[in-house]
């Protein structure tokens, strides 16, 4: 642990970029320094207010499976404090499946042979007016990696037909350049989301061999891009299961507290994914179990105090309700992850992952009301009044 604890905190406020900390941190053992903490380190870490990235590592390594219930506690309160009972609703909206990389664990995967389909203007107007009869008002846009079809200036198109309906809209597409994030904020995306999928260096080949996606500096660097260019939130993440999760995480929460040094103006976020089945036989290295995740959860809540957490349908209802309140301030409901999903089930295409939670937004805000929270449609309004009340 004292090889990582040198200047850590001050590398990841002055770093000229994030890749900086993660080249710094190559040349120590962060899993092995997980695995070092004993009890009293996370005794230690407990108590404090406010942690360092040595206390993270802390709560994130096997010492601390013993102390899970007091995380519990703390977690809960910690949250409560900063963000209130609320759970913020959303649900994505799938563009286009069209994509030029080929990373093992996706659908999309330009080599996996499923129908290929992009919605036309009528067709994303047809699925954000079934979306928004639902009263969801947050929508996060997706498509593959396919610049030639799925281009910057058809992403803007399409917020320009949803925008009317949604006060705010979020980006989940490849990695952008600067002024291309500036575009489409300009246009009224307010969001973006983009998951490292490892923070693993040398492994990010062998998980994404061919394509745009391969560039591991290039997709490193889009959340700061983003900040750069006016994205009011931006959310991050690793697919957890792709390498063992006590590095990815940690890398995680570390990329997270950089943003949100460098760019205080900005609402940073994070994502817990796991790997789900999906249309090919890539199996994760890592098991990812249940205990693990709720480790996760309440170590990344304690290190962030200020970030949103966002846990997806890809964890199964009962157990997505038992997270709400130990640090959840996001959940996705009523989702499809087809083109088409949403208004055109018997033509929507295969979906990039299966979803583990299928309910209707009225069955997800019942749930969230059952465990004594509320779930919130909206949190957010833009100044002009070009979008749907």
């Amino acid at each position: 642990m004292s090889e990582i604890s040198a200047d850590m905190s001050v590398r990841t406020a002055q770093a000229g970029g994030f890749y900086e900390v993660v080249r710094q941190l190559q040349d120590v053992d962060v899993q092995a320094a997980c695995m070092a903490a004993d009890g009293y380190r996370v005794r230690q870490a407990l108590a404090k207010d406010t942690l360092s990235p040595e206390d993270f590592l802390a709560l994130l390594s096997p010492a601390a499976r013993p102390y899970m219930e007091s995380m519990a506690h703390k977690a809960r309160d910690v949250t409560v404090r900063q963000f209130g009972r609320t759970i913020q609703l959303f649900t994505p909206l799938y563009l286009s499946n069209w994509c030029t990389n080929r990373c093992v664990y996706c659908s999309f995967n330009a080599c996996s042979g499923i129908d290929r389909m992009q919605l036309d203007a009528a067709g994303v107007l047809r699925e954000g007016q079934a979306i928004a009869a639902t009263g969801l008002r947050h929508l996060l846009l997706l498509t593959g990696e396919a610049p030639a079809k799925a281009s910057v200036d058809y992403i803007r198109d399409c917020v320009r037909v949803l925008r009317p309906l949604f006060p705010s809209l979020s980006i989940e597409v490849y990695a952008l350049t600067e002024p291309e994030y500036r575009t489409l904020a300009v246009a009224g995306v307010d969001g973006m989301t983009l998951f490292q999928e490892t923070y693993n260096e040398a492994l990010y080949p062998s998980l994404h061999p061919a394509g745009p996606k391969s560039n591991y500096h290039f997709r490193l660097g889009a959340p700061e891009r983003a900040c750069r260019a006016g994205m009011r939130n931006v959310n991050i993440g690793a697919l957890l299961g792709l390498d063992q999760w006590q590095r990815d995480a940690f890398m995680t929460g570390m990329h997270a507290l950089w943003l949100q040094h460098r760019y205080p103006g900005v609402d940073i976020a994070v994502s817990l994914p796991r790997m789900r089945p999906y249309a090919g036989s890539f199996q994760p290295v890592c098991d990812v179990d249940d205990r693990a995740l709720v480790q996760i959860l309440l170590a990344m809540r304690l290190f962030l105090p200020r970030c949103g957490i966002t846990i997806s349908t890809r964890e199964r209802p009962a157990f997505r309700d038992n997270l709400i309140p130990l640090g959840v301030t996001r959940m996705s409901a009523g989702v499809s992850t087809a083109v088409g999903g949403h208004a055109e089930n018997e033509h929507s295409s295969v979906g990039q992952f299966e979803i583990s939670d299928p309910r209707s937004v009225d069955e997800v805000v019942e749930a969230v009301s059952r465990v004594g929270y509320q779930a919130v449609f909206k949190d957010w309004h833009p100044l002009e009044d070009s979008c749907a009340v």
